[in-house]
């Protein structure tokens, strides 16, 4: 890869951290609206809210093992899989258990996506300009916030 490709593939790359941090700022402005809809006690909604932050811990424990047994891209392919899964499934689930649930899924994508997407990039970046195309991912999770 030369360039532009390495470029475009490191801010594709990126993209992970920016919906984590979309996530976060997302969820922060709906999250009354969810407790509201299903009238969920203080507890049941703390943890329906705060699923993905837990599979974000369980993702970012293990998410190393596909990484290194399939290789970051195919790792972050699969990723892509969970964050589709996890989106559809929380704006179509049916009560706070399967909100709960999708929520946790999107979860383990953020997590294996913190490993995978800056160790991806590190890979394809020159050497030169490695340091600068990782901290991509991380400036990425800001702007999603923002």
């Amino acid at each position: 890869m030369r360039g532009k490709a390495i470029l475009v593939w490191a801010a594709t790359a990126a993209l992970a951290g920016f919906l984590f941090g979309f996530d976060t700022a997302v969820i922060s402005g709906a999250e009354q609206a969810v407790q509201r809809v299903w009238q969920m006690s203080d507890g049941l909604h703390g943890i329906a809210i705060s699923a993905a932050l837990w599979g974000t811990v369980v993702g970012a424990l293990f998410g190393g093992l596909p990484s290194d047994a399939l290789g970051r891209k195919k790792t972050l392919i699969g990723i892509g899989a969970l964050y589709v899964v996890s989106a559809i499934g929380s704006a179509l689930a049916w009560d706070p258990v399967s909100f709960t649930v999708f929520r946790f899924i999107g979860g383990l994508g953020v997590g294996a996506s913190s490993i995978a997407a800056p160790g991806y990039i590190s890979e394809i970046a020159p050497e030169k300009s490695r340091g600068r195309l990782v901290a991509l991912y991380q400036a990425m999770v800001v702007l999603g916030i923002l």
